[in-house]
């Protein structure tokens, strides 16, 4: 199953846990999301590696900016998570960055016009709004010269109501917004529809789901199947 940063979730699950002592480590119940999974199946539930939390800020009214973070902290944990990670799933760049992407092949007879005004056909009948688009191959011929890049669009789609949700919980989830899906050519000349994986059902094998209510976890689940859909409809050439 896709999820939303699944290489992180294996991380996630040990920062919830205690530090190594020199008692057995108690036994875990089997977690779905990393049985069958290529990357996952040496990883245990339980890794007692003992890393360092940060401080955890106090529970805060809607719309409340958490504390700044500094370098040091994030390269610290960084460095405490990372090789875990490499050495669990031995995941390169390109490994990573396709794990946290959802894409779809656009059919051979579907041309790069074609997918995009299928997707905004689809956003448009799911009442998803498209809010703004960057053609980045025209600024990589503009600025670099570069007339051998391939064709890749990038489009912001927003769901104000899901959105402000999500900023209320963390108004740093703006960082992540809008939502927005790429149009992109291959070497071979293929188009790809692709977007960040927005799928959260891994939450659901995290204790207390991470802070996420039922109903907002019922408008990220409502946000991840219309961008699927338009992508589905775009990759398919349906109108």
């Amino acid at each position: 199953m896709k999820t939303l940063y699944p290489l992180l979730s294996a991380a996630l699950l040990t920062l919830s846990l205690p530090s190594h002592s020199a008692d057995p480590a108690p036994a875990a119940p089997a977690n779905p999301y990393l049985q069958g999974n290529p990357y996952l199946q040496n990883v245990p539930t339980y890794m007692p590696f003992g890393i360092t939390l940060p401080p955890k800020q106090p529970a805060s009214k809607p719309w409340t900016m958490n504390r700044s973070i500094s370098k040091e902290e994030k390269s610290k944990m960084m460095k405490q998570m990372m090789p875990m990670m490499n050495m669990g799933m031995k995941m390169d760049i390109k490994d990573t960055m396709n794990y946290m992407t959802t894409k779809y092949k656009a059919k051979k007879d579907i041309a790069f016009d074609d997918v995009v005004e299928s997707m905004k056909l689809r956003a448009n009948s799911l009442n998803f709004k498209l809010v703004g688009h960057s053609p980045m191959w025209k600024d990589i011929q503009a600025v670099l010269g570069d007339t051998e890049s391939p064709r890749m669009e990038v489009f912001h789609f927003c769901d104000i109501k899901a959105g402000r949700e999500i900023m209320k919980l963390a108004p740093e989830s703006i960082v992540y917004l809008p939502c927005r899906i790429a149009v992109m050519e291959d070497a071979e000349k293929n188009v790809w529809v692709l977007t960040l994986d927005w799928d959260i059902a891994w939450l659901d094998s995290v204790n207390g789901s991470m802070g996420i209510s039922p109903e907002l976890a019922a408008m990220a689940k409502d946000i991840h199947d219309k961008m699927d859909n338009i992508m589905q409809a775009g990759a398919n050439g349906d109108l």
